[in-house]
């Protein structure tokens, strides 16, 4: 019997993939210990799990012994600048907490999983001094890089996963495989027969309920303003994105006139300003440059300037200041921000975006369900959501992919078979 805590828990998708592995290896296992202190989240696991979740990892001292620590940690930046970088410069961060109970109770096999971004957060400090902690409390550890979208997801997700064993460095098989850069990119490689995966490929069009309620449908105004920009072919929505702050395959809040109808010519000057406004000869700014009228018309062909400065002004869609130019940018005015292609695989869900990503389909533009939520982070139907649509978004968003601990978790267990002896 392998005795486990699981720390940030969530709606418990490490524990998920955990108990998973080890069911179809035929070892028991017993969660211990559930520490999660979103009183939301904690109500969808204990709808699954029959565990109240709630915990305060900061106040927690007292805990039975344990084989193994199960950890999606925050991912903090650890202020104490020039020291040794060990268990003492985690103070104050969630981390902290969690190398505590390590210490205290020495388990054979920590499962950490954070963001990507862990390795160059704090310009690497934070990663180091994670090592440091480890390797100062006796263990060994492997990190790998994975992408759901290789363990049959159909989702771009890249993670870093974190084992670490007590006294010797553990055996993974598993490679490092950020996967596509894109969706875009990962269509055109399974279209040409570039992905070797022994899990197969899984698409958006996959997962998809074929009747969702009419409520994730987007609004009748909003798909007649589509409709009419892409001039009645509702199939160029997959893998569009509504933003105003690039071109590309997007569509722009002009190009629908959300904010009111542009004109042909407006419509080109917001076109030309954005294809422009980053170019080097104006500034370097990441966002792209304010621009002078003069700098304006060195790129718009037309003798009407005045008059479209003047009437996009008064639209907000563009604003001035100090006599520059630039966009009245951002997303958030759009019932949805990017239309999944059935054909490829989704962005990252996230907390705050995962409501308002949509996709086209039998004839219907909506939003992607909740429960398509949970089928991209690979959680099972029988899986039980949190009754209100906000929350079950959420916390799909902050969730671990289950294949993905599962496919680590067997492979852990099978090439290091001495671990629990």
């Amino acid at each position: 019997m392998i005795r486990f805590i699981d720390l940030f828990a969530g709606t418990g998708g490490i524990r998920l993939g955990f108990e998973q592995a080890l069911n179809e290896l035929g070892i028991k296992s017993k969660c211990i210990l559930s520490a999660e202190i979103d009183k939301e989240a904690c109500k969808t696991y204990e709808a699954n799990f029959g565990e109240n979740a709630y915990c305060d990892i900061t106040q927690l001292s007292e805990v039975e012994d344990f084989d193994v620590l199960l950890a999606g940690f925050p991912c903090q930046a650890f202020s104490s600048a020039g020291k040794r970088l060990g268990f003492e410069d985690t103070r104050g961060t969630l981390f902290f907490d969690v190398a505590r109970l390590i210490k205290s109770k020495q388990p054979s096999l920590c499962i950490l999983e954070n963001v990507r971004g862990l390795v160059g957060h704090n310009r690497g400090r934070t990663f180091e001094t994670i090592k440091n902690v480890l390797s100062d409390l006796g263990y060994k550890f492997e990190y790998r890089l994975l992408n759901s979208s290789n363990y049959g997801l159909a989702q771009n997700r890249v993670r870093i996963y974190i084992v670490a064993v007590k006294d010797f460095s553990p055996i993974l098989t598993l490679a490092n495989d950020v996967g596509a850069v894109d969706s875009h990119a990962f269509k055109n490689n399974l279209m040409n027969g570039n992905l070797f995966h022994e899990h197969q490929s899984v698409l958006v069009k996959d997962i998809l309920e074929n009747n969702p309620n009419a409520k994730y449908d987007c609004s009748e105004e909003f798909t007649k303003k589509l409709t009419k920009v892409l001039e009645g072919d509702l199939n160029k929505l997959h893998g569009i994105r509504l933003i105003d702050s690039r071109g590309g395959n997007s569509i722009h809040s002009w190009d629908l006139g959300l904010r009111g109808e542009c004109s042909v010519h407006e419509i080109e000057f917001m076109d030309l300003l954005i294809a422009n406004r980053r170019k080097k000869i104006f500034g370097t700014h990441q966002d792209g440059k304010a621009l002078s009228k003069k700098q304006i018309e060195t790129f718009y062909p037309y003798d009407d300037i005045d008059s479209i400065i003047s009437s996009l002004l008064q639209k907000r869609y563009i604003k001035e200041a100090n006599g520059l130019y630039n966009l009245v940018a951002g997303n958030m005015s759009f019932e949805v921000f990017k239309f999944l292609d059935p054909d490829s695989i989704s962005i990252t869900l996230t907390a705050s975006d995962s409501n308002r990503l949509g996709v086209y389909h039998n004839g219907r533009v909506r939003r992607l369900t909740p429960r398509e939520c949970a089928r991209l982070q690979g959680f099972p139907d029988s899986y039980v959501l949190h009754p209100k649509d906000t929350c079950a978004y959420k916390q799909f968003g902050n969730a671990v992919s289950v294949p993905v601990i599962k496919a680590l978790v067997k492979d852990v267990m099978i090439h290091n078979p001495n671990l629990f002896k």
